[in-house]
């Protein structure tokens, strides 16, 4: 009886061991597990970064490309870029920082982990020297743009100082051309063209005269193109030219009213002796 009390004890105790070895062995298995996960999440996150890296290097290559085209647009895309990469790059930086720390403190300690860790560090100091040149790369062609913008700045002022120069010198051609072929005419009766220091008195059996001096108001005179003026409505059934304008060269028209147009037949010989028309209607 008490040997087999004495067994019972013995099995009891190696029970108790071996579960306490087997908790044990569970809980070492969980942390190397949890040290894993982590590990591999650091990892995920630095593998991550460098493809985000990738992509924003892609962008900016496709911008610096595209300088010439939209320059302040693809500049600031640039730069939004250049800024995220280099904030990504110091991101990685500290998880590789942190992947490295967690296998100095981890049962995990393997050669492949230390393998890898050494080639991420290549890579980041790799691509640490890429974007070093791309933004070398990058000043370069930004120094060259800003001396073509400032070239087409030039251009620029140049072009529209010569379109300036140009309309003044269209404006002065219109202006000669128009004073070439400009012309005068007034109508009225002899009282209104005698108030407006037209018409001078011819006496008695004298025929009126149109004043050459200073005090004619050619306020009243209507200036006309002799190309393009050809007729002139006189709303009165009589009229009689001042101004000498060779016969031949123009008529009087009346309408079926009995009022007078005049017309100009002859465009040259009617001014060829007088640029100045004066008419006296009743």
């Amino acid at each position: 009886m008490g040997v087999f009390t004495s067994c019972d004890q013995l099995t009891g105790k190696k029970s108790e061991l071996l579960k306490a070895e087997n908790d044990s062995l569970l809980m070492v298995l969980s942390q190397r597990n949890a040290e894993l996960d982590e590990i591999m999440g650091t990892f995920n996150q630095i593998t991550e970064g460098f493809r985000q890296i990738n992509e924003a290097e892609n962008r900016v290559d496709l911008q610096s490309n595209r300088l010439g085209e939209g320059a302040r647009d693809a500049r600031t895309r640039i730069a939004e870029d250049i800024e995220f990469i280099q904030k990504q790059m110091q991101e990685n930086r500290e998880q590789i920082a942190k992947l490295e720390n967690l296998l100095q403190t981890s049962r995990n300690q393997s050669a492949q982990f230390q393998k890898t860790i050494a080639t991420l560090k290549e890579e980041l100091e790799t691509r640490a020297q890429r974007i070093e040149a791309l933004q070398a790369e990058l000043a370069a062609k930004n120094v060259r743009i800003q001396e073509l913008d400032s070239a087409v700045a030039d251009l620029t002022a140049d072009k529209e100082a010569l379109i300036v120069d140009n309309q003044v010198k269209e404006d002065e051609l219109i202006k000669q051309d128009e004073e070439l072929h400009a012309a005068w005419f007034v109508f009225g009766t002899k009282k209104e063209l005698r108030e407006e220091n037209i018409l001078t008195d011819g006496g008695f059996l004298k025929k009126d005269k149109v004043l050459t001096n200073s005090d004619i108001n050619m306020d009243y005179f209507t200036q006309i193109d002799v190309r393009t003026t050809k007729e002139i409505r006189l709303y009165s059934k009589s009229a009689d030219l001042v101004t000498t304008h060779p016969k031949g060269s123009y008529s009087l028209d009346k309408d079926g009213s009995g009022q007078l147009t005049l017309h100009i037949t002859d465009e040259k010989s009617f001014w060829s002796v007088s640029r100045y028309l004066v008419i006296v209607v009743k």
